[in-house]
């Protein structure tokens, strides 16, 4: 049965899934009530569809944006929605069955117990994963590490994570970035900047490949494009910062 919360809910972003968008749905709601899914201008049908499941399931509510504008951006849309009914964090996941439903419990869990953390999923790969993301990654992580002077950011890409909406929120709109590909690592790098704690919790993840109804917007030259730039700004914004986030390091390490 699934659990039900006053303050967490799961938010999925979903552009042009598929029907495997439906099995994500599902297997959130099997675990978690309620889940909200953002549809940021699909055009497959999936719109139509998520609003017939969820006249049928009150624990399910669907947000439709009438163009695409990017994961980030569907994120604070439903997240803005979401404060304003009083609700306070989001678990993320994504629309494409990559995240593990199962795992929702037990991040809620240590969300509500450490209200003022961002719990950051960190993938377990099996042999479905892309040699090339898994690498690729590898440098995203050790840049953010760098530009956090090492403040436990195990993973920036893994989209299955648990925000504070108020902090997320603030993040977000106090500049214009972080609105597509970009989301989530500038997210953990940001927030970590704000004073929460990361919380790395091990997830498993899988790729599913196109005939099991796979689907993957990620392009490689445009999104690697855009995460340079991302840490371009990041790792200088962090130079300007770095004695404020020296002695915030010292300070916690010695708590």
């Amino acid at each position: 049965m699934a659990e039900r919360s006053a303050t967490h809910l799961v938010l999925i972003p979903s552009y042009n899934p598929g029907a495997i968008v439906y099995e994500t749905v599902r297997g959130a709601r099997e675990f978690w009530d309620p889940v909200w899914v953002v549809v940021d201008g699909s055009t497959d049908g999936t719109g139509e569809g998520l609003r017939r499941l969820a006249e049928t399931d009150p624990g399910l509510r669907v947000l439709v944006l009438p163009k695409n504008r990017g994961k980030g951006a569907a994120v604070l849309h439903g997240i803005s929605a979401a404060s304003a009914v009083g609700y306070t964090h989001v678990l993320t996941m994504d629309s494409d069955a990559q995240h593990p439903a199962a795992c929702i419990p037990e991040f809620m869990q240590r969300s509500i117990a450490e209200p003022n953390s961002v719990i950051l999923g960190v993938p377990v790969f099996d042999a479905s994963a892309p040699t090339i993301r898994v690498r690729g990654r590898k440098l995203s992580n050790w840049v953010a590490n760098l530009e956090t002077v090492g403040f436990g950011i195990k993973d920036t890409l893994y989209g299955f994570r648990v925000y504070p909406i108020a902090d997320l929120a603030e993040v977000m709109r106090l500049q214009p970035w972080m609105r597509r590909f970009d989301f989530d690592p500038e997210a953990a790098v940001r927030l970590v900047w704000r004073g929460l704690k990361p919380v790395n919790i091990r997830a498993p993840v899988r790729y599913l490949k196109r005939e099991e109804g796979g689907v993957s917007h990620f392009n490689y030259y445009r999104d690697n494009a855009l995460l340079t730039w991302m840490h371009t700004r990041l790792v200088f914004e962090a130079i300007v910062r770095l004695p404020l986030l020296a002695w915030k390091k010292a300070r916690s390490s010695r708590r």
